[in-house]
């Protein structure tokens, strides 16, 4: 027998974005049924089996900010949560409202105009969520106030490291009429984070899957569930359509963090491998999978916590 070059991973998160949930289930361009494009990914969540740490949405909850919109989706998603003992990290987007997404998502945060930024730890793996967002438009800004606040929390290292989540992710896009909205002047941002113990930063904003680095610090963003871009578009132009929706699954290991691609767009199955028949195989093939390390005594895992700027 051998063990596989890998454990289990320490954690598990979800990665889902831009669901555009729109007030009373109105539908997005009077066709597309976002409500229902997130009911359909939080099915096959739940009866995946997965068993994540936490469910990370980064930013437009809201179509259009609507109070109802937000009672929505937190109708559809906290039973879930809730069921899988995940905590649920909510990120502002460039159509999200802040005063509406606190109330709604956050009620026990203080009202008020300042940026929705927040440490969530996760049994020694960091959780900070950056608003970068700029009420009344759509491209992206940190202020040097969030700068110096990110810069405090990153002082001092966590013990699995630190997952960033923000809406406008720091990457070139490949749609042209993109930069318009994208997040500006991002020098400043990498200068805070390069060095850190940033592990990954993941962001939504794009409408596709894309991957990047940015200060050294490789970059994941998902796809949305409500609808995406059309990346066969003649080159210049801009095409979103109803297709190619989804979210990603994020496995975080001692030594590096996988992101894969879930659509949810279903196929025929070839073949199913349930999970004894897949222990069965591995073990004929003379292979073991250890579990998940410890964290060692000098950092040991802590409660769940919450600071909120």
């Amino acid at each position: 027998m051998r063990y596989a070059e890998y454990p289990k991973p320490e954690r598990v998160l979800l990665h889902l974005s831009d669901t555009h949930l729109r007030a009373h289930g109105a539908p997005l361009y009077d066709s597309v049924d976002s409500e229902a494009y997130l009911a359909r990914a939080l099915a096959a969540i739940s009866a995946s089996g997965v068993k994540p740490d936490a469910l990370i949405f980064t930013g437009d909850l809201a179509d259009h900010g609507e109070d109802d919109a937000y009672d929505r989706i937190a109708a559809l998603v906290e039973p879930l949560a809730a069921s899988l003992d995940a905590r649920v990290i909510w990120v502002m987007g460039n159509h999200d409202d802040r005063a509406a997404f606190r109330a709604r998502l956050l009620p026990g945060e203080a009202a008020g105009d300042a940026p929705v930024d927040r440490v969530d730890e996760l049994d020694g793996l960091r959780v900070i969520t950056l608003d970068t967002t700029v009420p009344g438009h759509h491209h992206g800004e940190v202020t040097d106030a969030q700068l110096r606040w990110l810069a405090e929390e990153l002082s001092t290292p966590a013990p699995l490291g630190t997952i960033l989540a923000l809406h406008h992710p720091p990457v070139p896009s490949v749609l042209e009429l993109a930069a318009s909205v994208e997040l500006r002047e991002q020098r400043r941002l990498g200068d805070v984070l390069r060095g850190s113990d940033v592990r990954a930063i993941i962001g939504g904003h794009l409408h596709y899957s894309t991957f990047a680095t940015f200060a050294g610090i490789p970059v994941s963003v998902a796809s949305a569930t409500c609808y995406t871009q059309d990346l066969t578009v003649p080159v210049g132009g801009t095409r979103p359509h109803d297709g190619a929706q989804g979210f990603n699954l994020i496995h975080v290991y001692d030594d590096t963090v996988v992101h894969s691609v879930v659509p949810l767009d279903t196929a025929a199955p070839l073949q199913f491998v349930d999970a004894a028949e897949s222990l069965a195989r591995l073990r004929a093939a003379g292979i073991e999978t250890p579990a998940a390390r410890a964290l060692t005594p000098s950092s040991p895992p802590t409660a769940p916590m919450t600071a909120i700027r």
